[in-house]
């Protein structure tokens, strides 16, 4: 097993992709030359330069314009086109018994939760509705149907399970599957190579429908829907981990409830008591992963479905066939005739069939969209249905048995073992939100929207299958509190629906955006789709709201704070990220201080971790000013999510040379997908790493040869003579700069050539000289890589802390100052996550007042 690496901030949610700036090279012209506009200058084009390097000069410069020279590939574009092929699904070349396995482990991971509604959900509803007839039993089993048809199969398996993200299913799937096909996201350290990557690339028809182009359009240009968008995924996500505190919770008590009809003497204090012991040890081998526990469990599941299945048939042979009209949905309308409002009352406890739906898409990432909707359509549903049939058939000639509707339905010969098998079920279940739980949360952390924690992977074959300590403790500790606090079926039942309700109405307005967006289907159909589902969901909303408080408002304080929790958080990485754009050091202040950067170079490499995807960090003149020497090499990284689930290896290093060849700085961007698991060791990370760098060198060389017209290498020398510099520092302190710029650090067998300090116009070399030049050029910026990294690496990681303002509002002062500040002193921090030896680490505290 290895631990989630996370210097995660370089992907953080928020309206700041303006900020950044383009990278463009600069001639001077005249003030009456034209000017390039701002989108072509984004293009990949080839323009005559001052200086190779990012450019982080003032664009408003009236003597500085653009000049294209003829059509370039981006050294970004060239390494993210590497790989022309999109990646495949980890499961699709599993031999038949591979599969069997898989739809095993299906069972036992995805299906837990809607296996067990059988325990209550009959229970629940006719408690809110008693019974009063046989036309009752027949309109609750008819909408029971109908509920099952509508949402599971319908709305999930048949629609939304293909709506996945590469395979991921889930609220921040959705959200980073429409991100890519409309700019959405407003993520600060976007670049156009990232739409490169090959698992980035569409996988259906560019948008082309004048309907999806102008929904497009609309998205793209108005702030408010892409606040909007990203609150209902917010809002979604925190319904999601409300949803595994309460699964836990209802589907272990009402199985140990039927202790109540085995023995006597058994109280409801008593089933309390054993829940708590069965939670406890539920929580505890949850770090043993999926692909274990679903295995060892998959089993149990089929023999409890096959008994589900079996025990239906036999009642419905043994008390009333006749409950078989409740195909007949005409029977709903006498259900809700006859008892009104009662009966709308009745639908909290009817939706309590279809909880777990939710867990068929967000656990998707664990298995296959085939195995989950075979395994739905053959098994699952066919014995969900056989289950409430027979308990309808008991219910008609035995309407006293409503409370305890399954247990009281079994066969008296089979009722131990049925029991041991539905409370092993039930345990199962109760595994089925905890899973989507942290899969939803790694997505999340990913995307900037969750604070950093520690991530176990379970399995060294799939790396979607993961364990969080944190998280998992945390819901056992709230599902305890409110078993305790909320000890009746009915009120667990009725925060069970408020919490799948939530998630359920975001994920129906996502899925409609992809059918608007990207699927670019019949406008009737997506109507439909909303206008069906979502006034469904809806109307059984009203009714668990109308209830909510006896108790389940609990689990609503609960998703609030957890929506709080991720807003904050998302909120204050932005404005970090944003001072951070603001504040970075200027490629003026660069060349002013030389190739020696004002300092001593130290022979070695050093790594400077930071959240830019463009331009130079202030953290980085903080070191300047704060250390005596620095690194011979310097290359700032930065650990950048995007929204694919996975970077294949030989696209995952971006190179940019940021200064001139003489500096050896250079700008790195190691790109992760949310489902990519980062196991290398800080040794492998380094050569990997090196070697991607030097792949960039050669790969330049040649780019420059082949578009070489002559005028390539004009590069303006700097004046490395002068004997100190001043740098300003973002919190407004004046340092001096006043060691000697000593002459940059070289080998003496292999002396570093810099660029020219003379003016005079000599003639060119042979194009054979030439050619020799750059190859000797390049093996020495080669060699002295080389040689820097046998003097050693050492990571300089930067602490950038934010506070507010005196003069800002009192909100915002308690958000940053107190909220923040305590969610990042308690996140896992940088060091945490790199596993280097604290040999190899030197760190530099940095506050921005925001």
């Amino acid at each position: 097993m290895a631990e989630e690496e996370g210097l995660e901030r370089g992907e953080i949610n928020g309206g700041l992709a303006s900020m950044d700036s383009i990278d463009s090279r600069w001639v001077f012209q005249d003030e009456d030359d034209s000017e390039v506009d701002d989108e072509e200058a984004e293009d990949d084009v080839r323009h005559r330069t001052v200086v190779d390097s990012e450019d982080d000069e003032d664009e408003d410069n009236a003597e500085q314009r653009l000049i294209r020279t003829g059509p370039r590939i981006d050294s970004f574009d060239v390494e993210a086109l590497e790989v022309p092929g999109a990646l495949r699904n980890e499961y699709e070349d599993f031999s038949l018994g591979r599969k069997i396995i898989i739809a095993f482990q299906t069972l036992g991971v995805v299906f837990g939760d809607v296996g067990t509604s059988p325990l209550y959900a009959f229970s629940v509803m006719f408690k809110k509705a008693p019974i009063n007839g046989n036309e009752d039993v027949i309109g609750a089993m008819s909408l029971v149907l109908y509920t099952l048809i509508l949402i599971p199969l319908l709305k999930y398996v048949l629609v939304v399970l293909w709506a996945n993200d590469d395979g991921e299913g889930g609220t921040f799937a959705l959200y980073s599957l429409i991100c890519r096909h409309a700019k959405v996201s407003l993520l600060p350290n976007q670049l156009p190579s990232d739409a490169r990557i090959s698992s980035f690339r569409l996988k259906v028809p560019s948008p082309e429908l004048e309907r999806s182009l102008k929904i497009k359009e609309r998205l793209e240009a108005s702030l408010t829907l892409k606040k909007l968008l990203l609150t209902l995924v917010l809002a979604g996500t925190a319904m999601v981990i409300a949803d595994g505190v309460v699964t836990p919770a209802m589907s272990v008590v009402s199985a140990v409830s039927g202790l109540k009809i085995g023995v006597d003497a058994i109280k409801q204090d008593q089933v309390v008591m054993i829940s708590v012991a069965f939670l406890v040890i539920l929580f505890s081998v949850q770090k043993f992963g999926t692909s274990k526990v679903g295995l060892a469990v998959g089993p149990a599941l089929f023999i409890w479905f096959c008994s589900l299945g079996g025990i239906g048939i036999y009642n419905l042979v043994k008390y009333d066939s006749s409950v078989l009209k409740a195909f007949n949905p005409v029977h709903i309308y006498y259900f809700f005739k006859r008892n009104s409002t009662k009966a709308w009352y009745s639908l909290g406890g009817c939706l309590l069939c279809a909880t777990g739906s939710e867990a068929m898409f967000a656990d998707l990432c664990y298995f296959s969209v085939r195995s989950v909707q075979l395994t739905f359509v053959l098994l699952v549903l066919p014995c969900l249905m056989l289950g409430y049939l027979g308990q309808a058939a008991y219910l008609m000639e035995n309407p006293d048995g409503a409370e305890q509707a399954f247990f009281s339905s079994i066969p008296n010969g089979v009722f131990w073992p049925v029991f041991l098998i539905a409370n092993i079920a039930a345990l199962i279940a109760s595994r089925a939100m905890t899973t989507a739980t942290f899969s939803c949360i790694k997505q999340s952390m990913a995307l900037g929207c969750f604070p950093r924690l520690k991530i176990i992977h379970t399995s060294r074959k799939f790396m979607g299958q993961i364990y969080i300590p944190v998280v998992n403790w945390f819901l056992l500790v709230v599902c305890l509190v409110s078993i305790c606090t909320i000890s009746s079926i009915d009120e667990i039942g009725n925060a069970y629906g408020i919490a799948e309700l939530g998630v359920m109405m975001m994920t129906t307005i996502l899925v409609t955006i992809v059918m608007l967006l990207i699927w670019q289907i019949n406008i009737i159909i997506v109507l439909s789709f909303i206008v069906i589902f979502l006034g469904l969901e809806l109307t059984f909303f009203s009714s668990v709201l109308w209830s909510v408080g006896d108790g389940s408002w609990i689990i609503l304080v609960f998703a609030i704070i957890m929506f709080f929790i991720m807003f904050i958080w998302n909120y204050g990485s932005k404005l970090k990220y944003e001072t951070e754009v603001k504040q970075k050091l200027s490629m003026d202040l660069m060349r002013e201080l030389g190739c020696n950067l004002g300092t001593i170079r130290a022979p070695g490499i050093g790594l400077l971790y930071n959240e830019l995807v463009k331009g130079i960090p202030a953290i980085f003149g903080h070191f300047l000013t704060t250390l005596p020497a620095i690194h011979s090499m310097i290359i700032f990284v930065c650990i950048k999510y995007v929204p694919v689930p996975v970077v294949p290896q030989s696209e995952r290093f971006l190179f940019r040379r940021v200064c001139p060849k003489n500096y050896h700085i250079f700008r790195c961007i190691a790109r992760y997908g949310y489902k990519d698991v980062r196991k290398e060791s800080h040794q492998t990370f380094e050569q990997l790493l090196i070697e991607s760098l030097e792949k960039f060198i050669r790969r330049e060389a040649q780019e420059r040869s082949l578009e070489s017209d002559g005028d390539d290498g004009d590069i303006d020398s700097e004046d490395v003579t002068s004997c100190s510099r001043v740098l300003i520092a973002p919190n407004g302190s004046v340092y001096s700069l006043g060691v000697p710029l000593l002459a940059e650090y070289k080998e003496s067998s292999e002396p570093i050539s810099e660029a020219s300090t003379s003016e005079e116009v000599k003639p060119g070399p042979p194009a054979d000289q030439t050619a020799y030049d750059a190859e000797q050029s390049i093996e020495r910026e080669l060699s002295f890589i080389r040689k820097a990294k046998e003097s050693g690496v050492v990571y300089l990681l930067g602490h950038g802390d934010i506070r507010a303002r005196k003069d800002s509002w009192f909100i915002k002062k308690l958000i940053i100052n107190y909220f923040y500040a305590f969610l990042r002193k308690n996140c896992r921090r940088g060091i945490a996550n790199l596993s280097v030896p604290h040999s190899h680490l030197m760190q530099v505290g940095m506050t921005y007042m925001v």
